[in-house]
């Protein structure tokens, strides 16, 4: 330090103090303002970035919002469309099941008439059948008993004894 202040010259003090303003000055007129120009304007695009993402973050809130609420109604929408499916179908089953009976009694009820006619005709026939081998039967019978002359007076004479007059 001794040799610092021994060697000291005002001279070569002034000319540096004078430079070292003459630079300061230089840096302050070209320097300087581009410099904190930029600096302001980084400063300001950091700010207004955060300004954007926190307007998107916001943003962002809501459409998670309207997103859930959108899910949501969807969800109640298609429970409601199940739940309408589901007792649409038991509907048509419940329609279904009660035609099907419906027409199987009409069947059963025509099976029953037919049979009843079949049942009512084959009698009818049964007795066509038996009137006409009775019819036959008495024929031959008459037949036999009026072969012979003397039957068939005697025949008539107990029909006349029958029948009374008026």
């Amino acid at each position: 330090m001794d040799k610092l202040i021994n060697d000291f010259s005002f001279g070569l003090f002034f000319w540096q103090i004078l430079l070292f303003v003459g630079l300061v000055l230089l840096l302050r007129k070209f320097a300087w303002k581009p410099i904190l120009d930029s600096v302001n304007n980084r400063e300001e695009g950091i700010k207004n970035a955060l300004e954007a993402a926190e307007a998107a973050r916001k943003e962002m809130q809501n459409l998670q919002a309207d997103n859930e609420r959108i899910l949501n109604e969807a969800r109640a929408e298609r429970d409601a469309m199940l739940k309408e499916a589901r007792q649409l179908k038991d509907n048509m089953i419940t329609d279904a099941k009660t035609e099907a009976q419906a027409e199987a009694d009409k069947i059963v009820a025509q099976a029953q008439a037919t049979i009843e006619s079949e049942k009512k005709a084959a009698l009818a026939e049964l007795k066509n059948q038996v009137a006409g081998l009775s019819v036959e039967i008495a024929e031959k019978v008459v037949r036999n008993e009026l072969s012979n002359k003397d039957k068939q007076l005697e025949l008539v004479d107990s029909m006349l004894g029958d029948v009374t007059l008026n």
